[in-house]
């Protein structure tokens, strides 16, 4: 009898050894998942919130546009084209009439209030036409003078930068002021920054891109925070690629196959020769905003799926 309970004892005590090691055994399986899930989740979740926190944006306030930041072209006295042009966006005259725009072969709407073209993605309007565009037009030239004067009353961080020769430089954010006219070479310049930066330039005489000078853009700097406020002719070499608004006093020249990512807005005439112009994109989050929090997310998924698939082996 005792060497039976010393047996039974025996075997108990076993079958708890067993039990408790076979649990720890386990444990000592889900341990790697447990501590990972422990230290990396939280690193996902910080890493995202600052992916997901924007920075402060360097260089001045944007100039507000008011309603003249509706048209990708505005004019006084003229806007005028040749060749295989082609505008995204709408346009605007005034107080010049619609005769003052050529070469667009312009269709009237029903509503008089606008025209179309088959250059233009977008709607003309003039001066001319029916209630309400001659106040809105009025309005936006106003707003478009306002702009102007705003972006140059903005206090310089630079002052004659490079002797007003951009070629092969690299501008960071920031207000720039030159006393004499600004060239572009036909090497390009860099305007590198992030994507809420903003960029002013205030040109005392003229600016000229030379053929085939692009002007490009790095880091995630946006057209639409590029103001170029000239108080001289604006002229856009053949097949040079220009970008940001310009705030033109005077004409704005396109020459042959120039682009314009941006706006033209001038106090006098625009004129065109097969060119392409075009709105800046809209600004949309940083990818890494959307993806690391998914990317976490995912992680978390996985370790729960893996310690699931575990028990119950």
């Amino acid at each position: 009898m005792i060497g039976d309970r010393s047996d039974a004892s025996h075997g108990r005590s076993a079958s708890i050894v067993g039990s408790k090691f076979g649990r720890r055994t386990n444990r000592s399986r889900y341990l790697p998942a447990i501590l990972i899930s422990m230290i990396v989740v939280p690193m996902i979740v910080v890493l995202g919130f600052y992916a997901s926190v924007p920075s402060k944006a360097a260089g001045p306030s944007p100039v507000d546009l008011g309603t003249a930041g509706n048209f990708v072209i505005l004019a006084k006295t003229a806007i005028t084209t040749t060749g295989a042009t082609h505008v995204w966006g709408d346009l605007g005259i005034s107080p010049e009439a619609a005769t003052a725009m050529t070469g667009f072969g312009l269709i009237m709407d029903a509503s008089g209030t606008f025209s179309t073209s088959s250059l233009v993605t977008g709607s003309v309007y003039a001066s001319d036409y029916t209630d309400p565009t001659p106040a809105m037009l009025t309005t936006a030239v106003s707003d478009m003078e306002t702009a102007y004067t705003n972006a140059a009353g903005v206090a310089p961080d630079y002052t004659n930068e490079y002797a007003g020769d951009l070629t092969g430089q690299t501008l960071t954010p920031g207000c720039y002021v030159w006393t004499t006219g600004v060239l572009v070479g036909a090497a390009g310049v860099t305007i590198s920054g992030a994507a809420g930066d903003v960029w002013i330039f205030q040109i005392a005489q003229t600016l000229n891109l030379d053929n085939g000078a692009m002007v490009t853009l790095s880091g995630g700097a946006q057209a639409s925070n590029i103001f170029w406020q000239v108080a001289g002719q604006v002229t856009l070499g053949t097949t040079s690629s220009m970008k940001g608004i310009i705030l033109g006093q005077t004409a704005i020249v396109m020459n042959t196959g120039a682009s314009l990512e941006g706006m033209a807005l001038a106090q006098s005439a625009v004129t065109m020769d097969a060119n392409a112009v075009y709105t800046p994109g809209t600004v949309i989050p940083e990818f890494s905003q959307v993806l690391i929090p998914l990317v976490g997310m995912m992680f978390v998924v996985a370790i729960v799926s893996k310690v699931r698939n575990q028990r119950k082996k």
